[in-house]
């Protein structure tokens, strides 16, 4: 595990088809996308994701928490927790969950600017997923710094 501070994270936005994901630096406070991952109710294919964690070598996983506005939590946060946890059983790295209240409306935003969202609402390959779990990331970063979050 890297010294604290310059800890690697690679990080999810956790959904039933796709899950989007990011990788940062803890000590430069940065996120970049990386490809999204194929799901099938919520099951990404694991060797991918064993891949990912090989070539990365993260000490930590963030996974976005999809919380209802209101705070409570929903079936899907309760999937969310789920592939946290089986990241962490898999991979015996620490998963930390984050509210990512707001990050797809943000993502959404962000790929219209970017050219990124059809005018059917429909997303291109490289869109919303990835853009989603870089918000968490930051969000999560903030959040260490005792910032307020983006949105």
């Amino acid at each position: 595990m890297a010294e604290a501070g310059a800890r690697l994270i690679l990080a999810f936005d956790f959904g039933t088809r796709r899950i989007g994901v990011a990788v940062g630096n803890e000590l430069l406070a940065s996120a970049r996308q990386l490809e999204w991952l194929p799901a099938r109710d919520g099951i990404p294919d694991w060797n991918v994701v064993t891949r990912l964690v090989e070539e990365w070598q993260p000490d930590l996983f963030v996974v976005g928490l999809p919380l209802n506005m209101d705070g409570t939590e929903s079936e899907m946060s309760t999937r969310a927790r789920k592939f946290g946890k089986r990241l962490y059983g898999r991979y015996g790295k620490p998963c930390e969950m984050v509210d990512e209240r707001g990050s797809t409306r943000e993502a959404k935003a962000i790929a219209r600017e970017k050219g990124l969202l059809r005018s059917d609402k429909s997303y291109r390959d490289d869109g919303v997923d990835g853009i989603a779990a870089v918000l968490i990331l930051e969000s999560w970063f903030a959040r260490r710094e005792g910032l307020p979050p983006r949105r």
